[in-house]
């Protein structure tokens, strides 16, 4: 088989929110993007992460609902430091980002901490603690 994950997509209701979001954890994404249907950025290593509003969705899947209740993916963003973690975790509830754990020391050897997107996935925060 050759099957390659190449993509992980975004639907999001505010696409201009979750566009902001994602650039304050450093995704390169087009400033000029926010009133786009369909917006995709290349990660390192060329991975594409993409976003759709719910209507561009809907247009071609008529049933596609939102989910409910909590959060059924988790993006994960290493940073460079446990410094960094709590850092970049103030900046985004700064923003408007929700808590979803608090920063902590992790019994596994990160400093961990998760916060939600404008769309209600989990984004979690890590360094290693030594």
């Amino acid at each position: 088989m050759s099957l390659t994950l190449d993509f992980i997509g975004i639907v999001t209701t505010d696409l201009a929110a979750s566009l902001a979001f994602y650039r304050q954890l450093g995704l390169d994404i087009p400033a000029n993007a926010d009133d786009e249907a369909h917006v995709e950025a290349v990660l390192p290593g060329g991975m594409r992460v993409g976003w759709d509003t719910l209507e561009t969705i809907q247009s071609f899947d008529p049933s596609y609902e939102r989910s409910t209740g909590s959060h059924r993916v988790a993006f994960a963003f290493q940073a460079g430091s446990p410094a960094e973690v709590d850092e970049t975790f103030a900046r985004l509830v700064a923003a408007g980002a929700q808590v979803r754990v608090e920063p902590w020391d992790a019994f596994w050897g990160q400093r961990y901490a998760t916060v939600m997107d404008p769309d209600g996935n989990a984004v979690d925060l890590y360094a290693p603690l030594s």
